[in-house]
């Protein structure tokens, strides 16, 4: 049963929208399918929830169906859900941004509202259907309405769209893409799976396509016709991250965590949260067992956590739900109510999204809190992720407290380079009249392991943290104290151990000559020469003032071509040292000078310095040798 079909001129919004929605507002082609399914699933929502009300209506057996014609270049998109009647086609497709989704939620009471679970907000999602075809169709019939007031729309998307009468036995809304020559490639079994599973897949509908049958042959080889195609589930239509924790099992835990972040290995940890209250959300969140390829990828390259808008996928939204010291998180977040911008592939910067983002970062780090008592699988984690965490103590000031109770170090107390020393087991072996967390920074654990400037400190017994990554003097710097102690750099300003300091660093007036001397000599390298109450071993060491960059950190920068302001260190000599009380009486001027050029070299290699003239260097000290040997 038809009639003459209707010819109806869209909105002067409509035809200025559609242009918008056709050539600028979806950037990825594919979202149309997204968009479409999104909507049959409201339509299917909305029917169940009617079915409530209205017994007459069935809601049983509710479901999406995904068709093609690749001869004919169509994609259909079936649902039984609701349905539209001629003024409803009218109001919400020749109307632009009134679904009807809205209207919706606002006719039924807020109890009853977060059960509907409605995923359109904007009502242009079906106009996504221009952006890959030329012309749509529609054929929609009203649940609980007579077969023959089904109505047929057709557009081709410019000025104009026509409605009919037709007749349709079963409730619920068909829509026929009539592809673009040059979109005929989603026309295909395969690429249209791939969007439902990407998108679609823990839509809580099932979703279905004809399977893929193929002729077989029989024992005598003669050909046995393909089997008639039947319909099959091609997504999950459930949302692990949805149930409650107490329902999911490790292995299935373990299994959505490698289907999500394509990691063949197991995660090391994870959170599962239900939040409800000013914004409702669920989050499922991992933490690696092995640091993924592109951590240091940058971030618009990078994948972050998975967003969904009531289980329909959106992006990966890397920077704006997770920090980037957290990286390496891995995991989904399902918001009932995050603002998107109208394509739904931008988030809005809002108060809400912080909040959200906010919690993200307190779940993270409370888990990490309580897997870092357990020390073996903590210390496997800090192997994988320990240099990225501490860039959060520069980025999140937040939460830079939480983040640093959560570091680990070397120290000296340590047999090993084993970093295992938190800042809180430091604090509780401080000395009883110790006040300052003292640590050294270097490029490797043996060069600050072996620093001339531990010799005091090794002697007077306190404990010094060593910190051999490269990432440590910059954090380092931008950090001044935890729990009321401030950090104090042994190779940087004056030190205090609780000696008779003044009375030790006080030299003769021969000494201050023979200083005085020195400096004279290497008055181009160095801002003072003065007598050092930190070495017991060694004859000299560099020490920077106590806001300057270390010397290694200075030589990594240089060589990444930034330049470096002209900050000289100054130089500590041992006067009690046997080399420096031989060059204190040596004459002959030449040889005076190189053997102070000597004691600045030395200090700058064991700083982790680079010479500027190495060969100068060997030539020099050979010539003191065989001075001495005469």
């Amino acid at each position: 049963m038809t009639n003459t079909a209707e010819k109806f001129e869209f909105q002067a919004e409509v035809n200025q929208v559609l242009d918008l929605v056709i050539h600028s507002l979806y950037s990825n082609k594919e979202i149309f399918l997204r968009e479409l399914i999104s909507n049959a699933s409201d339509a299917c929502d909305k029917l169940r929830f009617e079915a409530i009300k209205n017994k007459k209506i069935s809601a049983a057996d509710l479901s999406i169906k995904v068709d093609f014609d690749a001869t004919a270049k169509t994609v259909t998109i079936t649902d039984n859900g609701i349905g539209m009647t001629r003024e409803e086609v009218i109001n919400n497709i020749g109307t632009i941004a009134n679904s009807g989704t809205k209207k919706y939620l606002e006719s039924i009471a807020k109890k009853d509202r977060d059960d509907a679970n409605l995923i359109g907000q904007f009502g242009v999602g079906f106009y996504a259907s221009f952006i890959v075809a030329d012309e749509v169709e529609i054929r929609t019939l009203k649940a609980g309405e007579k077969p023959e007031s089904a109505v047929a729309w057709k557009s081709d998307g410019k000025s104009a769209y026509t409605l009919e009468s037709i007749k349709k036995d079963t409730h619920g809304t068909e829509i026929i893409l009539h592809l673009r020559e040059e979109e005929a490639e989603f026309a295909d079994n395969f690429r249209l799976r791939n969007l439902i599973k990407k998108y679609s897949e823990h839509v809580a509908f099932p979703i279905k396509m004809l399977e893929i049958t193929h002729p077989e042959k029989d024992d005598d080889g003669n050909e046995i016709p393909a089997k008639t195609p039947e319909y099959e589930v091609v997504n999950d239509a459930t949302a692990l991250w949805k149930k409650a924790p107490s329902e999911v099992k490790d292995e299935d835990y373990q299994a959505f965590y490698k289907q999500i972040s394509n990691d063949f290995n197991d995660a090391a940890f994870w959170t599962h949260n239900h939040i409800e209250g000013t914004q409702s959300y669920s989050n499922l969140l991992y933490v690696p067992s092995k640091s993924p390829f592109n951590m240091f990828q940058s971030q618009d390259e990078r994948e972050g956590l998975k967003l969904f808008i009531k289980r329909v996928f959106i992006m990966d939204a890397a920077k704006e739900l997770m920090p980037n010291y957290l990286r390496f998180v891995k995991g989904v977040v399902d918001s009932n109510d995050l603002p998107l911008n109208v394509s739904r592939e931008l988030l809005q910067d809002n108060p809400l999204l912080q909040k959200i983002k906010s919690g993200l970062v307190k779940r993270v780090l409370g888990l990490l809190k309580k897997k870092s008592l357990d020390t073996e699988v903590y210390a496997t984690f800090w192997k994988e992720f320990g240099d990225t965490l501490k860039e959060g103590v520069v980025e999140d000031y937040a939460n830079r407290d939480a983040v640093l109770k959560l570091l680990r170090f070397a120290s000296t107390d340590n047999q090993d380079a084993t970093e295992n020393v938190s800042l809180d087991d430091y604090i509780g072996r401080m000395k009883e009249a110790q006040d300052k967390i003292y640590y050294i920074t270097g490029e490797s654990y043996e060069a600050v392991k072996n620093s001339p400037h531990l010799e005091l400190f090794k002697k007077e017994g306190v404990e010094v943290l060593l910190m051999h990554s490269r990432i440590d003097e910059w954090m380092m710097g931008h950090v001044q104290e935890y729990d009321g102690k401030k950090f104090q750099s042994v190779a940087k300003g004056k030190l205090d151990l609780g000696q008779d300091e003044d009375k030790a660093a006080e030299p003769s007036a021969a000494d201050k000559s023979f200083l005085e001397k020195i400096q004279k000599q290497l008055k181009d390298h160095v801002s003072e020469v003065t007598a050092s109450t930190r070495l017991v071993n060694s004859a000299s060491c560099l020490v920077m003032d106590e806001h300057a960059m270390a010397i290694h950190m200075q030589k990594l920068m240089e060589q990444a071509g930034q330049a470096m302001p002209g900050q000289l260190p100054a130089l500590e000599i041992n006067l009690e040292h046997p080399l420096v009380q031989h060059i204190e009486h040596v004459d002959n001027e030449e040889q005076f000078k190189q053997w102070s050029e000597l004691l600045f070299e030395q200090a700058l290699l064991a700083e982790g310095g680079q010479l500027k003239n190495p060969a100068n260097y060997v030539q020099k000290m050979n010539q003191l040798m065989l001075d001495i040997l005469k």
